[in-house]
């Protein structure tokens, strides 16, 4: 009820992400006596030993050996194209050109990028300055020159959502 909440919001003021219930100090104990060569990813499977510690009928081996979706699409996939597919009705192509003009500032690209920017501005008026920049992958790493902000369209995403 405390200490939880503490770390929570200590460690989130930094950016950070705290697993709180993997600080355990006797799990932290068991994990650092793990041969450090069976907790090198040889096995083709992100987090396998922590999904082998389940891998006892706790969960559906469908649910247990899935992909990781990442942060960006984490929501799922169809709640994602559901809300492009919102943002595409809400604008008229001549609509969306004339509002992105209103923005000096971390211009919208997408009709998608429109929806939230004027989201945002209902609540925060005038204070787009505050955001550094739209949340996308690194345009200078190799295989990230996309125009979306889900992982998915990146080259290396794997088979996450199928």
């Amino acid at each position: 009820m405390y200490d939880v909440l503490r770390a929570d919001r200590c460690i989130s003021v930094h950016s950070l992400e705290a697993r709180v219930p993997f600080g355990d100090l006797a799990f932290v104990d068991y994990v650092m006596h793990i041969d450090p060569e069976k907790k090198m990813n040889t096995y083709g499977k992100g987090k396998y030993l922590l999904r082998k510690a389940f891998d006892k009928g706790y969960l559906p081996e469908s649910i247990l050996m899935r992909e990781k979706a990442a942060f960006s699409d984490a929501v799922g996939h169809s709640l994602s194209d559901e809300l492009k597919a919102y943002a595409e009705c809400c604008y008229s192509d001549k609509e969306f050109e004339q509002k992105c003009k209103q923005y000096d500032f971390a211009k919208p690209f997408t009709k998608e990028s429109l929806l939230y920017r004027e989201i945002f501005e209902k609540y925060y008026p005038h204070q787009a300055h505050m955001v550094k920049d739209f949340w996308m992958p690194n345009q200078a790493w190799e295989g990230c020159q996309v125009n979306d902000p889900s992982a998915r369209f990146l080259a290396n995403y794997g088979d996450s959502g199928k």
